[in-house]
């Protein structure tokens, strides 16, 4: 089988003569290196991936995807907005809700600030998992006029309150009197406790009946907005700015949109910084086994002076002399990615196997169930991630090359062979 000469030769200086032994060594170094580099880098980056997934997958379960709400007023019109929504075939569901800022205050006379959202129950099974989390109750508890109230599980021990108590929600609406403003307030019965495995829902959010809500706020008929469930999270903006131009047409008034990203754009910034960050730190590993690639380059490069200068004397151009050391410098770097490409995968679908294993020999405890709402470690293999990583350490092989190959097609063959 014909092989280019500079192939052919790179892959026969790809081992060392069994003299020099150290040089093979070097080699099987910068191997190591970068495929140890590819490894970290790929498990790495998956488990972040696979929390920031599981971050927002949480979150997303009591958040809605889209809301199109009222600029500054009530939404009169939203029954129109429930119908337009539902006939977009992008939406699998729909349901208005009344939010209020509220001081909530249990049996202990201990207070916690908290978001009280009315909503319809019926409804409200379209757009979020509220009644498959329930701990106890029901969410068909909140029907109009009972003035019931569903609490997360660390708001209701925070207010040292369980189902059957009586909690006073105060909001921040209020009312003028002779003795001055005071905020409107209302005695609410716990029917039911949810945990979502959030911390800023849990402790943070309570649902009451719409209607009551409405009562309360004496705001009629309006509602706060109308929240989206889709079936690509990744159109939330484009479907919620469509339906409020669609809003608009119909001669009602300028509608607020907003979608997952924008409301909990500081979470996820910082994962994306935190993971961006880390890939560029763990890329450090893989740039260690270059340089040890440049090193090994560099010693052959001695050590082959005279067979260089021999094949220079036969006719071997600078360029072929560069193109032997450059051939055999990026195999090195393609064996080393292909074994960092397949440590990573087995690593990362078997790593929580591997902390299982150390949690049994060493008796500790690594994902504690009472700090982390994740007791299990989630991964996520983007290809497209495997890719990148697999071509970054490619280039940096490919750029360890350069200087050695230049290096010896700059040898002198009269200069190399005056001692042989």
């Amino acid at each position: 089988m014909f092989k280019p000469i500079p192939v052919a030769i790179g892959l026969r200086y790809l081992r060392a003569k069994r003299r020099n032994g150290f040089i093979s060594f070097i080699s099987l170094a910068s191997i190591l290196g970068i495929g140890l580099g590819v490894t970290v880098l790929i498990t790495t980056l998956s488990v972040m991936s696979g929390f920031q997934r599981e971050i927002r997958d949480r979150l997303l379960e009591m958040t809605a995807h889209a809301t199109v709400s009222a600029a500054g007023q009530p939404m009169q019109h939203w029954p129109d907005a429930v119908k337009l929504a539902m006939e977009d075939p992008r939406v699998a569901g729909a349901a208005p809700y009344v939010d209020s800022e509220a001081l909530l205050t249990g049996t202990a006379d201990q207070g916690q600030g908290a978001l009280v959202r009315g909503i319809v129950p019926e409804q409200e099974r379209q757009v979020s998992v509220l009644a498959e989390k329930m701990d106890a109750g029901s969410i068909d508890a909140l029907q109009p006029g009972a003035f019931n109230i569903l609490l997360g599980s660390e708001l209701a021990i925070w207010l040292g309150v369980s189902v059957g108590d009586t909690v006073n929600v105060a909001t921040t609406t209020m009312d003028s009197t002779p003795m001055g403003s005071i905020p409107r307030a209302k005695r609410f019965k716990v029917a039911g406790i949810f945990t979502v495995g959030y911390n800023d829902v849990d402790k943070g959010m309570a649902f009451v009946n719409m209607q009551d809500m409405q009562r309360l706020k004496r705001m009629g008929q309006g509602v706060t907005g109308v929240r989206l469930m889709l079936h690509d999270l990744n159109q939330a903006e484009q479907v919620a700015r469509d339906l409020a131009g669609r809003l608009y047409q119909l001669g009602q008034n300028v509608y607020r949109i907003s979608d997952w990203t924008s409301e909990n754009a500081n979470l996820y910034q910082s994962l994306k910084m935190e993971k961006t960050v880390m890939g560029v730190l763990l890329s450090l590993i893989i740039a260690m086994g270059a340089f040890n690639l440049v090193s090994s380059q560099v010693m052959l490069v001695t050590d082959k002076q005279a067979d260089i200068a021999i094949l220079r004397t036969l006719g071997l151009t600078p360029r072929g002399v560069m193109q032997v050391f450059m051939v055999q410098g990026t195999l090195i770097g393609v064996i080393g990615t292909v074994a960092g490409v397949l440590g990573g995968l087995v690593l990362t679908t078997n790593l929580e196997r591997i902390l299982e294993l150390i949690e049994h020999l060493f008796k500790v405890t690594l994902l504690p169930s009472d700090v982390y709402y994740i007791t299990g470690l989630p991964y996520d293999l983007d290809p497209h991630e495997i890719v990148l990583i697999a071509l970054i350490a490619l280039g940096m092989s490919f750029l360890a090359t350069l200087y050695p190959a230049w290096r010896a097609a700059r040898t002198d063959p009269a200069e190399a062979l005056r001692y042989e």
